[in-house]
């Protein structure tokens, strides 16, 4: 039978009885003099309960230092590249907002540059439509927000400029007015002088005209939205008016037969005049007074050599008894460009120009589509009627 005395149970008691052995603790409070006795059951059983905290507290510092370590990245490799990948995210949002913002600026700054663009081109009259189109688009609301902190100076100077695009565009309106006034003197509507635009394709997502995109672009943009349709609209005015004559055949004009009926000077009967006569040395450069294409550039009747140019807009003018013809049919002349040389072929009683101007075919008085100022100067030329002048073109013009 085994000795229990030897088993290691036994001889752990035995050394425990050896360490909590009875105790006597003497306690003074200063007054009294009190003596305990602790036995050594108390004594294992406080021990045991002492050990027991102790191994709950390390396992409490143990999780702790577990967690940092996490946190760390030393430990727990998936928890650890978890937490990086939300950090990764951080960053790429703190990016593109910082992206985000400078590419706001950077558009703010364009459109700046554009929309000067756009008010010196109302100034000066002359701007490409398409590059001046763009002082008109909108920026992102959205990403206005983002940046409205970097872009507020840029925002106080696009403020002024809209103050310069509403006077620039009530300018634009007079000289409109003032256009149109001039073509109806000349008995044409401004309607018939204005280029026709193609319509171009058009497309892009919806954007409800209510939402917040579209209410934005709407107030941000609607000055200089205006300004530049109104730029445009003189534009093609302006650019239409290219097809009426507008300048003067010869350099120094003077007249010596007018448009209407007159006496016709080989027959002394009442005749219709279809134009004017301006008198000059045989050779005189002749001008045309618009833009065109030639129609005619050759002998016609009465008229001698004569050169016709299609305007366009039904409009055309005519030179009469020319001495020479520098321009060949269907070919492109320019306002102010020379075309032939005055002479008195045809039916002419001398060196002079037969000057016409028709519209829709029909022949109108070419008086109001000349220099203004020079006409009334030429009517005050007491040398009119004081000299042999020369007179001539075809008999009976309509």
């Amino acid at each position: 039978m085994t000795n229990l005395s030897n088993t290691p149970v036994a001889r752990l008691t035995e050394r425990a009885r050896s360490i909590f052995t009875a105790r006597d603790l003497i306690f003074h409070d200063g007054r009294t003099l009190r003596r305990f006795r602790v036995g050594g059951a108390v004594q294992g059983v406080t021990a045991g309960t002492a050990a027991a905290v102790l191994l709950l507290a390390g396992y409490g510092a143990a999780q702790a230092s577990t967690e940092a370590a996490t946190a760390a990245g030393i430990v727990a490799p998936a928890v650890s590249e978890a937490r990086l990948k939300q950090m990764e995210r951080k960053v790429a949002s703190m990016q593109a907002r910082v992206a985000t913002i400078r590419q706001t600026a950077q558009a703010h700054a364009d459109r700046i540059e554009q929309r000067q663009a756009l008010i010196a081109a109302a100034m000066t009259g002359k701007g490409d439509a398409k590059k001046l189109a763009l002082a008109t688009l909108a920026i992102d609301p959205v990403a206005d927000r983002v940046a409205a902190h970097a872009i507020a100076p840029l925002k106080k100077v696009e403020a002024r400029q809209v103050a310069l695009a509403a006077a620039a565009e009530e300018m634009l309106d007079r000289r409109y007015a003032m256009a149109t006034k001039q073509i109806r003197k000349l008995g044409l509507r401004p309607d018939r002088v204005v280029r026709r635009l193609p319509v171009g394709a058009m497309g892009g997502p919806l954007i409800p005209a209510s939402s917040a995109e579209a209410t934005a672009d709407l107030s941000a943009d609607q000055q200089f939205r205006s300004l530049f349709m109104t730029w445009k609209k003189l534009d093609t005015l302006e650019q239409g008016v290219i097809s009426i004559p507008s300048v003067q055949p010869v350099q120094h004009l003077t007249f010596t037969s007018n448009f209407g009926i007159r006496s016709d000077p080989f027959r002394g009967t009442a005749a219709m005049h279809a134009g004017v006569d301006i008198p000059g040395p045989s050779g005189t450069p002749i001008y045309a007074t618009a833009d065109g294409i030639v129609s005619h550039a050759d002998r016609q009747g009465g008229y001698g050599n004569m050169i016709e140019v299609n305007h366009g807009k039904g409009i055309s003018t005519r030179y009469g008894h020319l001495s020479k013809i520098m321009v060949t049919a269907n070919g492109r002349v320019r306002r102010g460009q020379m075309i032939g040389l005055m002479g008195s072929t045809g039916r002419s009683t001398g060196p002079h120009l037969h000057y016409e101007v028709r519209i829709d075919g029909h022949a109108v008085n070419p008086v109001p589509f000349l220099t203004t100022a020079d006409y009334l100067l030429a009517s005050k030329d007491q040398a009119v009627g004081q000299i042999p002048v020369a007179a001539g073109g075809p008999a009976a013009q309509d």
